[in-house]
């Protein structure tokens, strides 16, 4: 079955983890976009200025369709692939975390930079709320007044969340519906000749 339900963070959170003197702080924040997952980048490189390494990893949308991670300098797949895989393994979207390193003059190898990138960003996720929030259709239904029972019944016997609603001669009612019971909506609704419905968007 499709599961239209994704998570993400509800607030920007930080972690702090040292390695034989390195000290890593991760910055984790939600986001929606690419742009904004720029200016968040920016902004903790204006805040952490003097360290060495500003490596990252983001996802985007409730599908999951854009991420990348970037290793800023630090050896390939050791830095920003760790990040991701914390973002994945915790099943979480529309989020970017940052690590910053301060060299703390002990080189710590391929397998105690991963353990350590790893690890920050794994305590900023777990200092976070997690919401978990439903993939919906929009859809809007035209219809004539005298069909105004039948659309409230339909709202009503499927719970479905009234966005808009403009009641005159010609009535318009936008409605959202989690994507996994869409279709079933859509094909009842259909059924009722009288009314007319359609697509809008995904949210």
């Amino acid at each position: 079955m499709f599961d239209d339900t994704y998570k993400e963070v509800k607030s920007h959170t930080t972690g702090i983890y040292k390695e034989k003197g390195s000290k890593f702080i991760a910055y984790s924040y939600p986001v929606y976009s690419e742009q904004e997952v720029k200016e968040r980048l920016e902004e903790v490189k204006k805040l952490e200025h003097s360290a060495r390494h500003h490596c990252y990893a983001y996802v985007l949308h409730a599908d999951k369709s854009a991420w990348r991670a970037n290793d800023d300098g630090e050896p390939s797949s050791t830095a920003g692939k760790p990040i991701l895989g914390q973002i994945q393994s915790n099943n979480l979207t529309n989020i970017l975390i940052v690590v910053v390193r301060y060299f703390g003059g002990v080189k710590l190898g391929v397998p105690g930079l991963i353990r350590s990138y790893k690890t920050a960003a794994a305590i900023a996720i777990t200092d976070a709320e997690i919401l978990t929030k439903t993939i919906k259709e929009h859809y809007e239904v035209s219809f004539k007044y005298p069909q105004m029972n039948d659309v409230m019944r339909l709202i009503k016997e499927y719970d479905l969340e009234v966005v808009n609603t403009d009641f005159q001669i010609d009535c318009k009612l936008i409605f959202a519906v989690p994507k996994s019971k869409a279709n079933d909506v859509v094909d009842t609704f259909k059924k009722n000749h009288e009314l007319r419905i359609e697509y809008i968007k995904t949210l």
